[in-house]
């Protein structure tokens, strides 16, 4: 219970600093005039600050370490062999956030390039296979089992970009891509609480933690009154790299994790991440298709469809959110009585013939206006 106690502890904490931070963020963005401007493509109307991502890693890593500190002092840290592996993979993982910090927030305040944003995040995916993380097995999806590190290790690296991605760019309305990690990071906390990863667990509550403040402005707060801030690059990269890292480490094999795990932990992974990722694809393909550049902007996002839907931003968040859940719920309930490879197979077309719906309402809307 000790450990409990510790992780609810490093929550609060995490609550706390995010609630004391954020308003301090929003004064010098204001004084600063560090804004987002609105264009044809963003939703807001008015200026808003977007450097509320920069709250996230600081407050991170202040509550991991000093409540990691505080567990080896009381005697109930892990044992010195788990210290080691734990040890070795948080430096890694912290050291790739804290590039992908530097560049979100060159991006956040004077832009980037989006060759040299992938640079860094391919720099950052290689943290994984250093700390000795990578995905190794498929555990029957697709028939597969077993991955050799020949191609684990590219596998890996190209789905912490993939990932780190789908979280950045599902951020176009307030509260949908820190309300999908919120939800995801619960569902991993909860899963390492289940298996006594305590380390593991309290880095989801604590991210969640900081997210919580972050979100009440974003969706909450009033633009007029200086009281609305977006997370910005600095924020999506952040939550999107620590989502890969759990990703990763919940699904790689280890000899006694088929003991513990009575389901396919890919595909409980992929369920919690379902919408953005499946969204990235979608709007990639749907770009090669019409020979559009891939990384061009544009308004194909599945926010973007709901409000040509008629939805207004909060309807539209709300839903997708409860959309991510169902999809979720049916997966990891699915999984216990179905073959991995039809579950996969089923969410893949139901979400194709979700988009195809979408895609007649926004045709009939649009030819309803026309007239």
């Amino acid at each position: 219970m000790e450990n409990l106690y510790i992780v609810v502890l490093a929550f609060i904490s995490a609550v706390i600093l995010g609630r004391i931070i954020i308003p301090n963020v929003l004064i010098i963005s204001m004084r600063k005039r560090l804004f987002d401007v609105p264009d044809e493509r963003k939703v807001h109307k008015r200026p808003v600050p977007r450097l509320g991502g920069v709250t996230f890693f600081p407050v991170i890593l202040f509550s991991l370490c000093v409540f990691t500190a505080l567990r080896l002092v009381l005697g109930i840290g892990p044992q010195e062999r788990e210290a080691e592996t734990l040890i070795s993979e948080f430096l890694f993982l912290m050291g790739g956030l804290t590039l992908l910090y530097i560049i979100g927030i060159g991006d956040d305040l004077v832009g980037v390039r989006y060759r040299r944003k992938f640079l860094v995040q391919i720099i950052s995916a290689v943290m994984f296979p250093l700390a000795g993380l990578y995905i190794n097995s498929f555990y029957g999806l697709f028939g597969i089992y077993l991955i050799p590190e020949a191609v684990g290790i590219p596998l890996t690296m190209l789905l912490v970009v993939f990932i780190t991605n789908a979280i950045n760019l599902i951020d176009g309305i307030d509260g949908l891509a820190s309300g999908l990690s919120m939800v995801a990071l619960l569902v991993f906390g909860v899963l390492f609480v289940h298996f006594q990863m305590w380390s593991y667990a309290m880095l989801a509550f604590v991210t969640v933690g900081v997210i919580i403040p972050f979100f009440s402005y974003n969706v909450f707060g009033n633009a007029d009154m200086g009281r609305k801030i977006f997370m910005g690059d600095t924020g999506s990269l952040t939550l999107g790299f620590i989502l890969s890292f759990f990703v990763i480490k919940y699904s790689m094999y280890e000899p006694e994790m088929l003991l513990r795990v009575k389901s396919s932990p890919v595909l409980v992974s992929f369920s919690v991440l379902m919408v953005p990722c499946l969204d990235v694809v979608r709007v990639v393909l749907r770009r090669a298709r019409n020979r559009r550049p891939l990384f061009m902007p544009d308004k194909t996002h599945i926010h973007h469809k709901f409000l040509e839907m008629g939805f207004s931003p909060r309807k539209a968040m709300v839903t997708i959110q409860l959309m991510s859940a169902c999809f979720c719920a049916f997966t990891i309930t699915a999984i216990q009585y179905m073959n991995n490879t039809l579950v996969f197979v089923i969410d893949v077309v139901a979400w194709t013939l979700l988009h195809l719906w979408f895609n007649q309402v926004i045709k009939k809307r649009r030819m309803n206006r026309e007239k």
